[in-house]
């Protein structure tokens, strides 16, 4: 199995480029199942959701053709299958974005259970309710969902909460269903859009992209086309992160700063710092890490809301760099009741961390932290970048296991942070 060998305490200097959006990567991929004819996608990352994905649409008889490093050629023509393989199936959560353009191109699915990161339970009915209302007839059995529907009706949804797959779900599903559709409390990351600004190329009617409520307009087919997807705004952050608790200077290129307005007031509590310069984010070393307390020396908190909020996939980051930070801080996910027991790593290298329940925890800054040449188990993508930070600004040796899960988000991590000048290498 292979792991991360850290030696941390050094600083880093020069510029990194994030990869393309994992999120947006994904159901772009999926979409492609909506149209006969060629899709080439840009800016792909190469990490091993993608992997999965990309395997799972060979098998259900899509023709996929790599052109260069990150880009991929994608034409359905000849899907004949609507089950997908239920191993590849399980390796991410992704893989359910295959029922809506397999319902609607097939009128039939049998999509596996998903697999992904265990951060606590990660609900379905969002996409399954959405599918209902929209026509869709659906067995759930122990292992997989059964959706059959003769014709797709469009419809004016609700959805129960702003779920960025259920959303995606949706809008794939209503592409082509019959008449038109609302979908209300929808999700609008940086991911959604790019979902919904690709189809429309394709010759899909979307209006509202941006904003919690879309309405789609029913086609019957689209066409073939070319579509770019932008930055990975959760490694954009990562990178901001890293910058800060080693005290070094980089510079992010191609970050797209206006998606990371929240990031900037959620880590400017912690007293990080930047500036823009034209698209790239350029974080100055030295920083005072100071925790700015609310008005009446109260105690700030950083909690996580859907877009335009603090994303939860950075949680696992700012409590890191909290732990780099002077004063006290409340973190709270609100989401996912498993996310925050990797913070028993963090303690054991010198945080100074309460974990309050499930959701929060308390950081004492600043800590110095150790090494743990013992080893470090990764548990999901995101707190395993967050542990590697701790570990490239802690004092010593550490070892980080179970590696695949952060090879599952950040594309080669290993090699483009020793481009910086981190200590790190991969290990058999």
């Amino acid at each position: 199995m292979e792991r991360f060998v850290i030696e941390g305490g050094h600083r880093l200097s020069g510029s990194i480029k994030p990869s393309g959006n994992k999120n947006a990567a994904l159901p772009l991929l999926a979409a492609t199942l909506l149209t006969n004819h060629e899709v080439v996608l840009h800016n792909i990352p190469q990490i091993g959701d993608v992997a999965a994905m990309i395997g799972l649409l060979e098998r259900l008889g899509a023709r996929v053709e790599r052109r260069g490093s990150h880009s991929w050629s994608i034409c359905a023509a000849d899907v004949g299958a609507a089950e997908p393989d239920p191993a590849l199936a399980r390796k991410i959560r992704a893989s359910v974005l295959l029922a809506g353009p397999l319902l609607a191109r097939r009128g039939f699915a049998a999509i596996p259970r998903p697999g992904g990161d265990m951060i606590g339970r990660r609900r379905l009915d969002t996409h399954l309710n959405a599918l209902r209302d929209l026509g869709a007839a659906i067995e759930v059995t122990p292992t997989a969902y059964m959706l059959h529907a003769e014709r797709l009706r469009g419809a004016d949804l609700f959805l129960d909460e702003m779920s960025v797959t259920g959303t995606e779900q949706a809008i794939m599903a209503a592409v082509f269903a019959e008449g038109d559709t609302v979908i209300s409390n929808a999700a609008s990351e940086p991911h959604v859009q790019d979902l919904c600004h690709f189809l429309n190329r394709l010759g899909a009617r979307i209006e509202g992209i941006g904003t919690n409520r879309l309405f789609i307009q029913g086609v019957s087919s689209l066409r073939g086309g070319e579509y770019t997807i932008g930055p990975d705004f959760m490694e954009v952050a990562s990178f901001i992160g890293l910058a800060a608790v080693t005290r070094s200077s980089l510079r992010i290129v191609d970050a797209r700063p206006s998606e990371h307005r929240m990031t900037r007031i959620a880590f400017g509590r912690l007293g990080v710092s930047w500036r823009d310069e034209g698209d790239d984010i350029v974080v100055p070393a030295d920083q005072e890490l100071c925790i700015r307390d609310d008005v009446h020396n109260a105690i700030p908190k950083i909690d996580s809301s859907p877009w335009p909020g603090f994303n939860p996939d950075l949680i696992s980051i700012a409590i890191v760099v909290a732990t780099q930070a002077r004063g006290t801080i409340l973190i709270w996910e609100k989401m996912f009741e498993s996310r925050l027991f990797f913070v028993d790593r963090l303690i054991s290298m010198g945080a100074r961390i309460v974990l309050c329940d499930p959701h929060r925890v308390v950081v004492v800054g600043p800590s110095q932290l150790y090494g743990e040449p013992d080893g470090l188990p990764s548990p999901d993508i995101r707190a395993g970048m967050a542990l590697l930070l701790a570990a490239l600004c802690a004092q010593g040796r550490s070892v980080i296991y179970n590696i695949g899960q952060i090879d599952r988000g950040y594309e080669r991590i290993d090699e483009r942070l020793r481009t910086l000048g981190a200590h790190i290498e991969r290990v058999r």
